[in-house]
């Protein structure tokens, strides 16, 4: 008899013997939920994730990812949270409308998502509280901390400095992907502890908004040379709660940094699998 310690469910061999050649089931891989952007394709709604970061799952957390359609008026928070092991807040063109975080106008050409932040705000919200597995990249680091009561800067090149946070949209997409400044991490935290006790990586940057006064209750993980936050953690969290400002989806196998962030993600959100099937045997 096989036990899959991951599902607590056993698999024998249907009464023959060794030799009948009936291999064990392979565990099911712990699902992950994406809520998508909503964007006007040729005039229709479309929900859609970009190919990256499911891949990114599936290749470096071992995870099934689970599309989640952001239809805030039809699914709940807590109707995707309860079918999950982990939620991934993924990074998108658009911008968080600013009224949920100021009473400043936003810029005219921002590109927003009204639809997603109905839904993500609530649900990270709902996903730390409920202990399950949270793993936050780019506006989806935004979304995190707008939920919990922080501010953003509209836009990042406002500020002058030597860093340009944005990428070119004319260069390559390898270009743009490309490890573009230094990431000064905090010793003793979760970030340094993921990569081996490094104090700093290179990592890429494509964001035109950040962090301007962090939410109560989070910790500030790494930060750029101009001291613009680029992770942090929350406090006292039951479950892996990370958020960054960069993208390590991108050619996740390629960088070692990247891979172990993903592969932590993956082993919390398989603790999480093993937790909901020991109750469901109970």
């Amino acid at each position: 008899m096989y036990l899959l310690a991951a599902t607590g469910v056993s698999y024998g061999s249907s009464g023959s013997s060794g030799s009948s050649g009936v291999r064990p089931h392979m565990a099911p891989k712990p699902v992950i939920a994406v809520p998508c952007d909503r964007r006007i394709v040729a005039p229709h709604p479309f929900h859609m994730v970009g190919e990256k970061y499911v891949a990114a799952l599936t290749d470096a957390s071992d995870a099934l990812p689970l599309l989640v359609p952001v239809l805030p008026d039809r699914i709940s928070a807590d109707a995707v949270l309860d079918q999950v092991d982990g939620v991934l807040l993924t990074g998108s063109p658009s911008d968080i409308e600013p009224h949920h975080y100021t009473d400043e106008p936003g810029h005219p050409e921002a590109s927003r998502d009204p639809h997603r932040d109905a839904l993500n705000l609530p649900l990270a919200r709902r996903t730390l509280e409920r202990g399950i597995p949270l793993f936050a990249i780019c506006r989806g680091f935004q979304e995190l901390n707008v939920s919990l009561g922080g501010t953003l800067h509209q836009k990042l090149s406002l500020l002058g400095g030597d860093i340009q946070h944005k990428e070119n949209p004319d260069e390559p997409v390898e270009q743009q992907y490309a490890a573009s400044h230094d990431l000064h991490i905090e010793p003793g935290g979760l970030l340094a502890g993921l990569l081996g006790g490094k104090t700093e990586i290179r990592v890429n940057s494509l964001h035109g908004q950040g962090v301007r006064e962090l939410a109560p209750g989070l910790d500030v993980e790494a930060r750029a040379p101009d001291g613009l936050i680029e992770a942090y953690t929350v406090t006292g969290a039951a479950a892996f709660a990370l958020a960054v400002q960069w993208h390590p989806e991108w050619q996740v196998l390629d960088n070692e940094d990247s891979t172990a962030l993903f592969r932590a993600f993956g082993d919390a959100c398989r603790e999480r699998q093993a937790t909901r099937a020991s109750k469901g045997a109970a």
